[in-house]
């Protein structure tokens, strides 16, 4: 039985997906390193330096730990220039009436993400007292395919991971938490996902998803 559904913030409860996006192409255009959507998938879900690693490979230039977290900092001041102008709107009414159900009916809800703009993005759209937990990349550094972030939301919830549905949207926060025993549902990139247990086309297809677990264990 389904007793807690955990969502990523970026991409899934937000649309912050092009701001990140314009970021790394910003930041890798000022280096001179190609980008383009194919790379910018393999960074959903991970950390900004897992993305600096991903990013310059594509580079002839050896960076330094130093250099990268220097490119890591400014794509997250670039980012957050894009996230100040953020409003309600970049929360689509269609997951305001999905979260709203899921409390009706009993199941708590949590963010677990990488990020570690969490908490600013959750206030621009008025959402900062909805959730019952919150573990964000100021609590848990994240290794990329690692479920430490699902582990410390579900300790903090108090459930046994059988009855957590993880929600993301790439396929790298797919991986770590199939890697960590937990159901998934995937939008965008990760409901074509093949280790994505429950494929949405949209944040309301997981309603009847719910439904359709929860009976069955009646």
């Amino acid at each position: 039985m389904i007793q807690a559904v955990l969502f990523n913030i970026d991409g899934v409860i937000c649309d912050t997906d092009e701001y990140h996006y314009r970021s790394w192409k910003a930041v890798s255009e000022d280096e001179g390193i190609p980008f383009d959507r194919s790379l910018y998938n393999q960074m959903r879900g991970t950390s900004r330096l897992d993305c600096v690693e991903l990013m310059v490979k594509r580079s002839n230039k050896n960076y330094n730990e130093e250099q990268k977290q220097a490119l890591a900092d400014k794509k997250n001041e670039i980012y957050r220039n894009f996230l100040s102008q953020m409003s309600e709107v970049d929360c689509a009414p269609e997951v305001r009436s999905t979260l709203d159900w899921l409390k009706k009916n009993g199941i708590r809800i949590g963010i677990a993400t990488a990020s570690t703009n969490c908490e600013a993005i959750l206030r621009r759209v008025k959402m900062e007292n909805v959730f019952d937990v919150l573990v964000d990349g100021t609590m848990v550094k994240r290794v990329e395919h690692d479920p430490t972030l699902f582990d410390l939301a579900t300790q903090k919830l108090g459930l046994p991971k059988e009855s957590i549905l993880v929600v993301e949207d790439g396929q790298s926060g797919i991986q770590a938490a199939k890697k960590g025993g937990y159901k998934t549902a995937g939008v965008k990139e990760a409901s074509s996902y093949y280790q994505t247990d429950y494929p949405l086309r949209s944040i309301v297809d997981l309603i009847p998803v719910i439904e359709k677990l929860n009976a069955m264990k009646l």
